[in-house]
């Protein structure tokens, strides 16, 4: 039987108490994570991981916008279409603003989320960009264990115009990015297993975001939420909450790192 496992973004920002997004509860996640790789080790046909990738300018930090003050919005700030329309935000970049509009109006429509904007976060290049060490050695001692053996790295998020949650697509396609539609390559990667597990940072986001993705081209009995080695993003728990809830009832499977082929 193919087992595998698919970890979400275990990003330094995400995971160490000084990243830029720190996540409640990701250092331990990672812990338990690591733990589950060493025990199963050989059980595990494949192991895939996300790695979000951002460039300081991106329509989700605070540099793209300014206030009608001028001002760059603080992180954490909700930009409405309303508000882009009465002038209460603009685009930094003059040619960006008819694009943000029409961005900001799509999100609204899909009903997911309004526009958050976030710390800068997972800047390519950077420390905060780097897998967490507790993990990235368990990682290192599966690739070395046997030879030929490796970790699938995917990387999301790096054009500046779109948001990009999910591992499988970004929150709106840009026409002229092809990386920003579905990874139909993932996807394949992914299918033969018969149980994939999915863990990583954040459930309220990235990991949410990623399982309604998978759901719509995989079947749910093959899908696996490890509920101990994800956590969400604080003021955002009802989200990760809902997801839950909603995963159950479609008949994805809930379980811990520990009971995960235990």
């Amino acid at each position: 039987m193919a087992n595998t496992l698919l970890i979400i973004d275990p990003q330094n920002d995400f995971c160490d108490r000084n990243g830029a997004l720190s996540v409640p509860g990701a250092e331990g996640d990672c812990g338990r994570l690591a733990d589950m790789i060493r025990r199963l080790d050989g059980r595990l046909s494949s192991i895939h991981v996300t790695m979000d990738t951002h460039h300081f300018f991106h329509i989700a930090h605070p540099i793209f916008w300014l206030d009608r003050d001028g001002v760059m919005p603080k992180p954490y700030t909700t930009i409405t279409s309303a508000m882009i329309q009465r002038g209460d935000y603009r685009a930094a970049v003059p040619q960006y603003q008819h694009y943000a509009v029409e961005y900001v109006q799509t999100l609204e429509k899909t009903g997911k989320y309004n526009l958050c904007i976030w710390p800068p976060h997972c800047l390519v290049g950077s420390w905060g960009h780097n897998i967490y060490e507790s993990l990235a050695k368990a990682l290192g001692e599966w690739e070395s264990n046997v030879a030929g053996r490796i970790v699938d790295f995917t990387y999301k998020g790096s054009n500046v115009r779109t948001e990009h949650y999910s591992a499988i697509r970004a929150e709106v396609s840009d026409a002229a990015d092809p990386g920003s539609r579905t990874n139909f390559a993932l996807i394949e990667r992914l299918k033969p297993a018969e149980n994939i597990a999915i863990a990583g940072e954040a459930l309220s986001h990235c990991v949410a975001n990623t399982v309604r993705d998978l759901i719509t081209c995989i079947p749910a009995e093959k899908l696996i939420i490890l509920t101990d080695v994800c956590s969400n993003v604080p003021g955002f728990e009802y989200l990760g909450n809902d997801f839950l809830s909603e995963m159950s009832d479609s008949g994805i499977r809930l379980m811990t790192s520990v009971e995960f082929l235990a």
